[in-house]
């Protein structure tokens, strides 16, 4: 059995098959970001999910694609829990932006490869091997054009009183706006940036109106400047796409892309299915 894993910050795709590319489950866990969760955390989520708790003897390979995981040190920490955790399986940890590649790009073609989802990232890929101008530092820092980031933006927008009267009591409606509900989730629990990615949502929602369009060409402006224009060759490579921010503002982001003579290439919401389809190839 091998288990592929695409694991952003907000929730985790698990799909097991087997050597003919049989799909055996598929389950979903909360998201396994090993920059914002302790290893009892990781095996929490873990065990909260029959499928992976049942099965977990029995698994013989795990490549697992995540966010978070763009530092040595970052996959050495969990790819510890899953020896542990999958005693019979070998272990692959690679960073997220691996499993856009092989979901979006052709074989040996090259592209450029951008994550749109909770967080943010953009990588060159030359059709072998995947090269990253921009270290991220997280979500306070970085992740332009992100679901945090927009959540950010929405709560600013709602506690300043910038948001328009009847869209901020739908917000209301919607979300807890409670202070201190808030602090509790920035602040004290687990996945701050996953908390704020979730008001995205309500920016997808009212994506036409004149308040989210500020934010959302801003934000998408600041990502062609800080990621994808760190490559030099940008404007002669398709540029693709994973995540839900960018499957649900595919028209902004094409309008933005197209101002900046860059072009679009797929998108998709999720890079899961394209796994199979890799690893049947490369088994």
């Amino acid at each position: 059995m091998k288990l592929l894993v695409d694991s952003g910050s907000t929730k985790a795709d698990w799909i097991a098959i087997d050597d003919n590319g049989k799909v055996l489950f598929t389950t979903q866990t909360l998201g396994l970001n090993p920059e914002v969760l302790t290893k009892e955390e990781v095996i929490e989520r873990l065990n909260d999910k029959f499928d992976i708790s049942f099965n977990k003897t029995k698994a013989k390979q795990l490549f697992f694609y995540g966010a978070g995981c763009g530092t040595d040190r970052m996959k050495i920490f969990l790819s510890d829990v899953f020896k542990e955790y999958f005693i019979n399986a070998t272990i692959s940890v690679n960073e997220d932006t691996y499993a856009a590649v092989y979901a979006t790009t052709p074989k040996n073609e090259k592209a450029i490869v951008c994550i749109l989802g909770t967080g943010s990232n953009c990588s060159y890929f030359d059709g072998n091997v995947l090269h990253q101008k921009v270290q991220s530092l997280g979500y306070i820092c970085m992740d332009d054009a992100s679901g945090n980031r927009f959540g950010r933006h929405l709560l600013r927008g709602y506690s300043f009183n910038k948001m328009p009267k009847e869209m901020a009591l739908e917000f209301e409606e919607e979300y807890n706006t409670d202070p201190d509900y808030i602090k509790q989730n920035l602040y004290k629990e687990p996945n701050p940036n996953a908390y704020l990615a979730t008001f995205a949502k309500f920016l997808i929602k009212h994506k036409d109106s004149e308040f989210c369009q500020k934010y959302i060409f801003q934000e998408m402006e600041d990502f062609v400047e800080n990621y994808i224009k760190q490559y030099d060759n940008c404007h002669e490579l398709p540029i693709h796409f994973v995540g839900s921010i960018a499957f649900y503002l595919k028209d902004e982001l094409k309008i933005t892309l197209e101002k900046h003579n860059l072009q679009l290439g797929n998108v998709l919401r999720r890079p899961i299915d394209g796994l199979i389809a890799y690893h049947i190839l490369n088994k």
